[in-house]
C-alpha cells in the first residue's frame, strides 16, 4: 500500500499498452500482528478466504481500473512469485519479461515505467503506416 498511488499513476499512464492485475496476498502488517505505524487501514490477519476477499476490496478502491484478485489461503501465488510482500512482474505472450526485486526494498515503479515506455515506443514503430498514393 505504501507505493499504491505511484502504481495507480502508472496504470493510468500506460493503460493503452498493458492490462494490470493486482494479486492480493496475505496482509503484510496485520492489525493483530506486526503493525505498521503508517498503515492506512487496520486489517487483521486473514483467517479465511472471506477475510482476504474483504481486504482486497479495499485494495480495489485504491487502484480503480485495475483488476484485483486474491491469493488462496495456502499462499500459492506468493510462494510461486516470491511476492512477500510487494513484487512487480510483466508477462508478455505468456512469459515473464520483467521481474522486479523483492519488496519492499526491491519494488521499483521507475523500472516498470521504463519497460512500459520502451514497449510503447516499440509498438509505435511497428504500427503499420498509412500509405497515401497519388495517381
Amino acid at each position: 500500500m505504501a507505493r499504491i498511488k505511484a502504481f495507480h499513476g502508472l496504470v493510468q499512464q500506460y493503460e493503452d499498452v498493458a492490462d494490470y492485475l493486482v494479486v492480493y496476498i496475505e496482509e503484510a502488517h496485520p492489525s493483530d500482528g506486526w503493525v505498521s505505524s503508517d498503515a492506512p487501514y487496520q486489517i487483521p490477519k486473514h483467517r479465511c478466504l472471506e477475510d482476504r476477499l474483504s481486504a482486497a476490496q479495499l485494495m480495489h478502491l485504491e487502484v480503480p481500473g485495475c483488476a484485483v484478485v486474491v491469493d488462496n489461503m495456502e499462499n500459492a501465488s506468493n510462494a510461486a512469485y516470491g511476492a512477500y510482500f510487494d513484487r512487480l512482474y510483466i508477462l508478455h505472450d505468456g512469459k515473464i519479461v520483467y521481474q522486479g526485486g523483492r519488496g519492499p526494498e526491491g519494488y521499483r515503479i521507475s523500472e516498470l515505467r521504463d519497460w512500459l515506455n520502451h514497449y510503447r515506443q516499440t509498438l509505435l514503430l511497428e504500427r503499420p503506416r498509412k500509405v497515401v498514393m497519388d495517381v
